[in-house]
């Protein structure tokens, strides 16, 4: 299994792409695809047939996933950052923000 240094709740911007810039919260991280799902990012247009649910139908707006190696972590100030993984004193390990310090 794959791992990323990124976690469903996490706070990042794009670095790359046309949503560059933007900043989000993850919600839900694709390891098989080496992809995350972002709040508010890669916003796509998705047609939907009517049914029960939805007797209108219609076109629906929803996130499509964005590359991993485009995202960058960001800080409480809102800086993109790169992350660390370190142990704290009761011997549990932790990951923090490079920049700051700080336990992300």
């Amino acid at each position: 299994m794959k791992k990323f240094k990124f976690k469903k709740g996490d706070k990042v911007q794009v670095i790359a792409g046309v949503d560059k810039g933007k900043n989000g919260e993850i919600l839900q991280v694709l390891t098989h695809k080496n992809h995350a799902i972002v709040e508010g990012v890669n916003i796509v247009h998705k047609h939907e047939k009517p049914s029960a649910n939805n007797p209108q139908g219609g076109i629906k707006e929803v996130e499509a996933s964005i590359d991993i190696s485009n995202l960058s972590h960001i800080d409480k100030d809102s800086n993109p950052t790169r992350v660390g993984f370190r142990f704290n004193k009761e011997g549990k390990k932790e990951r923090f923000a490079k920049k700051s310090g700080e336990v992300i």
